[in-house]
């Protein structure tokens, strides 16, 4: 790779790592704080209101032989994170690319739950459309029905569900619960999410955040290495997590339900939704185990793209398939989703504790 390449590579990275920094924290967050805590009785109807609002169904090719019953057996979740700003919607309306993808599936004896994120940039076979091309261009072709049959056939496995958020909804839940509690390893000088300079500024130790003061200090880069970054965003995390399933949250979850649902869509209905609370009750029991895929910065008719890593690819495909307890078999390329691709693996545990 010539230097110019480096250097057009390196500046793409800095435009887009912001938002994919945000969007991998986010996502599972919102996804299991509104699971664990959105359901109890007086906040029965105000979370039916939501996800009836939020509610919309894609008729996604499935791989399942037979409808799913999330009361009773392991399901997967795409989640998809949108820049769906005022500006972008107005230019390109619902053909948005995503910028991030991430694969959740929940395994309902163990209580267990495996996330695995995508590059948006991994070179891939996009079905319907049968070219090869970044995985973020999926959503813009085909909206969460393309995405969720592309990320099927890239790891060979069904996908249940999806819930498709934008960015702005990060800040909202945070404030939302009155900000969380984390340490600050050193001072940041950070961007807005105006993207106005130094307009967060952030003193080292451990205190309360707000959103765009989280925000801050999820996507800071400066002053350590992307190993270390990755380990200030999983304890960002865990202190939503915490606050969320919080008694002393209890009163703030109205509001917290309000941010998720003005910045959702999903097919899951407010049924499936409630038969996942027993994830959010396990509390400490959850355990979630991160997974992520290697590969390599390469050029396509000096185009970026990032490479996936066969092994790693094949290792991430074994492990979420047992984890739902499928294989390559169950493949049903003739029904209809209703309620609904390299080094080696690199994966962590945590809970909510």
């Amino acid at each position: 790779m010539s230097e110019i390449q480096r250097s057009q590579l390196v500046n793409r990275k800095k435009k887009s790592r912001k938002k994919r920094i945000f969007m991998w924290i986010f996502l599972p967050i919102l996804f299991f704080a509104l699971c664990g805590a959105g359901y109890a009785t007086f906040l029965l109807k105000k979370a039916e209101s939501v996800v009836n609002k939020s509610y919309k169904p894609v008729n996604a090719t499935s791989k399942r032989t037979a409808q799913v019953d999330p009361d009773m057996d392991n399901i997967s979740i795409l989640l998809i994170g949108v820049d769906a700003s005022k500006s972008r919607e107005k230019q390109y309306g619902d053909a948005v690319r995503s910028d991030a993808l991430l694969v959740a599936t929940l395994n309902k004896k163990e209580k267990s739950v495996k996330l695995l994120s995508i590059p948006r940039d991994s070179y891939v076979h996009i079905p319907e459309k049968d070219i090869y091309t970044k995985i973020n261009h999926a959503h813009a072709y085909g909206g969460a029905k393309l995405s969720i049959e592309t990320v099927q056939e890239l790891l060979d496995i069904p996908i249940d569900y999806y819930v498709k958020v934008n960015f702005y909804a990060f800040i909202d839940v945070v404030n939302a619960l009155g900000g969380i509690d984390v340490d600050v390893p050193y001072a940041i000088s950070e961007k807005d999410s105006e993207d106005h300079h130094n307009a967060i500024r952030l003193k080292p130790g451990f205190q309360t955040l707000k959103g765009e003061q989280a925000l801050a200090l999820a996507r800071t880069r400066h002053q350590d290495t992307d190993v270390m970054r990755g380990m200030r965003q999983q304890e960002i995390i865990k202190a939503i997590f915490k606050k969320a399933l919080s008694v002393q949250s209890f009163s703030k979850h109205a509001n917290m339900i309000e941010a998720v649902g003005d910045n959702m869509e999903t097919n899951m209905s407010f049924n499936d939704m409630k038969s996942l609370i027993d994830y959010g009750l396990a509390g400490s029991g959850l355990t979630i185990d991160t997974l992520n895929l290697k590969g390599e910065d390469t050029y396509i008719n000096k185009i970026y793209y990032y490479k996936l890593d066969k092994q790693s690819l094949e290792e991430n495909k074994s492990i979420l398939k047992a984890h739902l307890g499928t294989d390559s078999t169950t493949t049903n390329t003739g029904s209809n989703a209703a309620h609904a691709n390299t080094g080696s693996n690199e994966n962590s545990s945590t809970n909510t504790n």
